[in-house]
């Protein structure tokens, strides 16, 4: 059969593919079904991880590898990425959740790792001549409102005598003050934060009850944070608690906000770097379809993520778009409000979550080549 044209623009799949990766186990399998289909490949990100990969791939530009300081404030290396004057920094290279293996994500953890690196990473920006950062929010391990941010940046909290705050979110109930650096280290930087969800600080939608559990976080935890976080928006340099992204990456974007930094969708400011419109308009003008995904097609997919940027734009074509996701647990009428017209699922398709991360690439391949005997022709 004669293939269309598809645009393939995934996100990375967990810890399992990155987006590049992903892309190209989807493409193999499209094209095993249908050979002669035209498949451009546009993996994404939406300020996760895999944002500086992602980037780096579509952009060029110079990668840096520095090591910061890492969540549990033991070195990593965290790249970031100058193109010109613009450094694309991604939150999660620092204190991502990738860097705290599952066993140790107790509660005790959740309230005690830190953002330190990405002030770290904002700094090497300035001196690299930097006049724009772009920080990706996402996939973080923290929830201490970017607090580690500011110690690194001069500006950390103090307790009633003036000494330095313990690293992560629950010693911020005993923030008395921010310190006073003596001039602006971030001067003549511009800041603009990439997120991938628009929760607020605090409350049912905020950072410590939506995030905190996954970060390891029981009940009484997820309360004590989110009391610590409401003290530490009384300390920030204006009322930012309620602004959309504020509660990214464990309240690491409301610390950005209350420095002036400005909010655009990660997954759209990717979309148009990357050029996915311009993809999109050629699989348009022949009748073809777009096919994202992500490691689990969930409710949180439908909050800003990759998947509804990768959705509305095809939908103002008309192009029909698909999802492959390890898991989808969002129902079809969901996911048509989102404008995707089918998802399927590599764990269903492999025979269960086991076989498909054994394999994570050839799974997705196998869905891919079933998917495109439906949509391919």
């Amino acid at each position: 059969m004669r293939g269309v044209r598809v645009v393939v623009a995934p996100d990375s799949f967990g810890g399992t593919l990155s987006a590049p990766a992903a892309a190209a186990a989807i493409a193999e399998g499209w094209r095993r079904a249908v050979p002669d289909a035209v498949v451009d490949l546009v993996p994404l990100a939406d300020g996760g991880t895999g944002f500086v990969d992602v980037l780096h791939a579509g952009l060029g530009g110079t990668l840096h590898e520095p090591q910061v300081t890492g969540p549990f404030g033991a070195p990593v290396t965290a790249p970031w990425l100058q193109v010109g004057q613009t450094a694309y920094v991604e939150s999660a290279a620092a204190c991502g959740l990738h860097h705290v293996p599952r066993a140790q994500r107790t509660p005790e953890v959740a309230g005690s790792v830190t953002t330190h690196g990405v002030g770290e990473l904002l700094l090497r920006a300035v001196e690299a001549g930097c006049t724009e950062a772009v920080i990706g929010l996402g996939g973080s391990a923290t929830t201490d409102g970017g607090a580690g941010m500011y110690a690194a940046l001069g500006l950390g909290p103090l307790d009633a005598e003036g000494a330095p705050l313990p690293p992560g979110g629950r010693a911020l109930g005993r923030a008395a003050r921010l310190a006073e650096p003596p001039g602006s280290p971030l001067a003549g930087l511009r800041l603009v934060a990439a997120s991938d969800v628009d929760n607020p600080l605090l409350g049912p939608h905020g950072a410590a009850a939506v995030f905190g559990p996954q970060k390891g976080a029981d009940a009484a935890t997820v309360e004590a944070l989110d009391a610590a976080l409401a003290h530490w928006a009384d300390l920030l340099l204006r009322e930012v608690r309620d602004e959309p992204a504020a509660g990214a990456a464990g309240g690491l974007g409301a610390a950005l906000l209350a420095l002036g930094a400005r909010v655009e969708s990660g997954a759209g400011l990717v979309r148009a770097l990357l050029g996915l419109d311009q993809a999109l308009d050629a699989v348009a003008a022949e009748g073809g379809v777009a096919i994202t995904g992500e490691g689990s097609f969930d409710w949180q997919s439908l909050r800003g993520k990759l998947i509804t940027a990768v959705a509305s734009a095809a939908a103002e074509r008309g192009v029909p778009c698909v999802v492959l996701a390890g898991q989808v647990a969002v129902g079809r009428r969901e996911a048509a409000a989102a404008g995707v017209d089918a998802a399927y699922a590599v764990a269903e398709h492999a025979g269960g979550v086991e076989a498909s991360m054994a394999d994570p690439a050839g799974t997705l391949a196998a869905l891919a080549e079933h998917v495109a005997r439906r949509w391919g022709a």
